[in-house]
């Protein structure tokens, strides 16, 4: 998927989880290091804390036989594993 200024956060999000599938169990990783570095500067700030508020959701309801949140890092970026 090409990502712009102006794709949708839920594309985003669809983007992400679908990402996870690239992960081997026990990794441990943040949603800003399932895109790659120019894609996730094309995205808005807004639309990055949208997707994280996305994404934390999805971890601790349909996605936890999946992944579980860990905690902040120190640049305030939740961590989630893979299980």
């Amino acid at each position: 998927m090409i990502i712009t200024s102006i794709t949708s956060v839920e594309n985003l999000f669809y983007e992400s989880v679908n990402t996870l599938s690239y992960l081997h169990p026990g990794e441990i990783f943040t949603v800003k290091q399932l895109f790659r570095g120019f894609d996730w500067k094309r995205i808005t700030t807004g639309n990055r804390i949208k997707l994280g508020s996305m994404f934390f959701n999805y971890a601790n309801n349909n996605g936890s036989s999946i992944i579980k949140p860990l905690g902040k890092t120190p640049q305030n970026q939740q961590q989630y594993e893979k299980l």
